[in-house]
């Protein structure tokens, strides 16, 4: 079994909260674009987000592409955890995130996101690995290139 990479420095004296995410690659024109998600603070990720009480990791995606994006998806191809360490400024509190990475498929862009302060964008799939915040996201996205 292979290691799972991780993200970030794990500092030995700091408590870390553990938060379980999903992500997903939602691409459009034969692969060459994919749909980046800006924060309120400018950062940009992968749609997706924390997996909640009594929710897997396929119903978690659904639900988050919906409140983010208005996309109903099927979720495809699991590419695999990456684990994220990190500390947010804004919750003033240190962050275990595992990351569970899988591409969409049939994305339907059919309703309004039901979350209104995040800005969609979408960017080839180079830029868009630049902008990515995270080295979890920025390494699913290489996983998803490589098996095209």
């Amino acid at each position: 079994m292979s290691e799972i990479p991780y993200f970030g420095e794990k500092l030995t004296d700091v408590t870390y909260v553990e938060r379980l995410g999903v992500y997903g690659i939602v691409s459009r024109f034969d692969n060459s674009e994919i749909c980046l998600i800006q924060a309120p603070n400018g950062s940009f990720f992968l749609p997706g987000g924390g997996i909640e009480r009594g929710e897997n990791q396929e119903s978690a995606l659904k639900r988050e592409l919906i409140e983010e994006l208005g996309v109903h998806a099927e979720v495809g191809t699991y590419f695999g955890q990456a684990d994220e360490y990190f500390y947010s400024s804004h919750r003033d509190t240190y962050y275990h995130n595992p990351a569970f990475i899988y591409e969409t498929t049939n994305a339907a862009f059919d309703q309004a996101p039901l979350e209104d302060f995040n800005g969609i964008f979408w960017f080839d799939v180079e830029t868009a690995i630049d902008k990515l915040k995270r080295g979890s996201h920025k390494w699913g996205v290489q996983q998803w290139r490589s098996q095209l």
